[in-house]
Formats: C-alpha cells, structure tokens, sequence
C-alpha cells in the first residue's frame, strides 16, 4: 500500500470517527478538569460536513485548546450549517450569539468588500502563489479590513482548495459551454461577475440548499473543491466534473470581535496557537486529498475533463472583468495580488 493511501485510510478513520461522535456536544474531558465548569463556553460554526479537514482539525484545536487552558476554555462544534446559512451564522458571529466561524473570502466580501480578492478568477497558477500571497502581504491587508468590521481574523488561512465546475448536461470543455449554462453560485459579487462575464446564467444559492438545488433541476450545475464534492455527495447528483482551477477559496476563522478583545492574553495566545497550527494541517489535508480523489470520484461516476486556463482568461480580460475589479479593490490591494500572481490585466 502506498503512503497516499495510507494517509487516506489514516484521514477516513479519522473523519469517520468525528462524524460518529456528537460535534454539537461540548469537547470531552481529557482529565479530572471534567467536573469544573469552563469559564469560557464557546461555540465554533462551519457549513462543511463533519467529516470535512475543516472540522477535523478544528475538533483537534478545540480539545488542545481545553486541554492547555486547564479546562478554562470549552469551545463546542456545529458544524454542517447547524446554525444556519451562511449569511444567518455572519450575522449571528457578528451579534456575538456565535464565537467562532469559518467562512469564504468571496462570502465575507458581502461585509468586507475587499475579503473576496483571492478568488479574481484564473489568478494563482498553484499554490505556492497561494500561500505565498495570503500568509504574507495580500492577507494581512485582508485581514486588516477585517478587523474595522468588528471581527478578528486568525493568521493563517484555512484551505478549501481550487474549484471546479460540475454538471449534469454536459461537460465545460471552452468558454463557450458556460454560455446560457444555469451554475449555482455562492452569495457573492465576483462569482456572479465572472460568471456573468462568460454569458452564464449564475445563480446564488447558500451552500445548505445546493444538494436539492442541483437535485430539482433548478441549476444544472455547480462549481466547488473536490474535497466538498465528495464530502457534500454533490456527485449523486451532477455527471461532469470539468477541473477549470478557476478560482482558489479560502476559509477565514473568525472570531467575534467584542469577545476576542475581552479574552485574556493567555488565552488569546493559546487559541491563535492551535487554531493557527490547525490551519497548517488542514491544508497539507486538502492536498493530499485532492491528490485521490479524481479517482474514488470517477469511480462514483463522475466524468472527468481538463480544460485550457488560457482560453479562459483570455475571455475575462477581453469581457474587462480584471479592469472592473481592479478599479473596485483599489490599486493598493490590486497590486499586492499581482505582486504574487503576475499581471492580469
């Protein structure tokens, strides 16, 4: 058995035994700190499912984070939009009724316009690009922005990978199959913009209603990572996956702003520690995910084809979509994403 595999079978164990166990519970004990009540109850949302890297490794923060606060700080998992959509649980971090939250860039950029920069269509080429731009200046001014909407916004990003485009009427080869083509979209301007941009017909749609939406017919397609094609079974229900790398998205873990600022240092520094450690493994999970499952999902039925990113682009700059955004970012943040990317427009 080769290591890949053997990671993967080490993941699935892994994601399998999360799955089973009560997220929405709070965090088990790990000693005689059980009987005590936390000083700090904290609830941490996502909209991925449970067995996603995402809550895998939050579930793995939250029990090192009790575990060295003495049992001081007891944050519980709800994941799989438990809480509410996307914008719902926005809005409730926001209010302070949840603490911690992990949401999309191009979602957050509702709130700050600026957060969505990292998903300007065919921009980062790999991710060496990626990390390269969001651990370093693109990122800090990303999350620099945060802050004035009354959020904290964890150093190190989290991963949710290069999307791709999936469909149930056939296969995005060109350009030209996006044309009249009904996609759902995520509640964001720049998916719509692009996608617009191609003479699609883009649809916004919360990521809680994207399995029926694709099931009734209401879009014929759809455009994630593969790690949420395979965790959300979006496969059961869409026969293409065209793997366009037209966008890379990213999870920012947020924190309530008020609560974060009224922590104590201590905790503060132990929470950005693993939560930031977290964020590092999750990714090296997304990447050896990604390097499996084109083939668990083509045996799952999906249709695998590439496609030639420069036909792509070529269409984008020709439709002025990077003039457009670039005069929306700023020449500031436009610069510092060509900084990593190269020219775009």
């Amino acid at each position: 058995m080769t290591t890949n595999h053997q990671s993967r079978r080490q993941f699935l164990n892994q994601a399998s035994a999360l799955a089973a166990g009560t997220l929405a519970s709070s965090v088990p004990a790990v000693s005689a700190w059980a009987q005590a009540t936390p000083e700090y109850r904290m609830k941490f949302a996502s909209n991925l499912p449970a067995a996603h890297p995402l809550n895998v490794r939050a579930k793995e923060a939250a029990e090192a984070i009790f575990k060295e606060t003495g049992g001081r700080v007891d944050i519980q998992l709800f994941p799989n939009n438990q809480l509410g959509s996307d914008t719902d649980m926005l809005s409730q971090v926001r209010s302070g009724a949840i603490d911690f939250f992990t949401l999309s860039g191009l979602i957050l950029s509702t709130l700050v316009p600026v957060a969505s920069i990292n998903g300007i269509g065919f921009a980062f080429k790999d991710y060496q690009q990626v990390w390269a731009a969001m651990d370093g200046d693109l990122g800090a001014l990303v999350r620099a922005q945060i802050a004035k909407a009354n959020l904290h916004a964890f150093d190190k990003i989290w991963d949710n990978g290069y999307r791709q485009i999936t469909s149930s009427t056939r296969p995005i080869s060109s350009p030209d199959d996006l044309k009249g083509f009904k996609i759902r979209v995520p509640v964001s301007p720049l998916w719509t913009a692009m996608f617009k941009a191609f003479d699609a017909a883009p649809a916004s749609i919360n990521f809680s209603e994207v399995y029926s939406a694709l099931q009734t017919k209401i879009v014929e397609g759809q455009e994630n990572p593969l790690a949420i094609i395979q965790t959300a079974k979006l496969y059961e229900v869409q026969k293409y996956c065209s793997q366009t790398n037209h966008m890379w998205d990213g999870f920012w873990f947020l924190s309530n702003g008020k609560m974060w600022a009224k922590l104590p240092k201590d905790l503060q520094d132990i929470i950005s520690k693993h939560i930031n450690a977290a964020a590092l493994r999750q990714r090296d999970d997304v990447r050896r995910l990604n390097n499996s499952l084109e083939v668990e999902l083509k045996v799952k039925g999906l249709r695998f084809n590439s496609v030639d990113p420069t036909a792509f682009r070529n269409v984008l700059k020709n439709a002025g979509f990077y003039r457009d955004w670039k005069a929306k970012y700023g020449a500031e943040a436009w610069g510092l994403l060509e900084k990593y990317a190269g020219k775009l427009d």
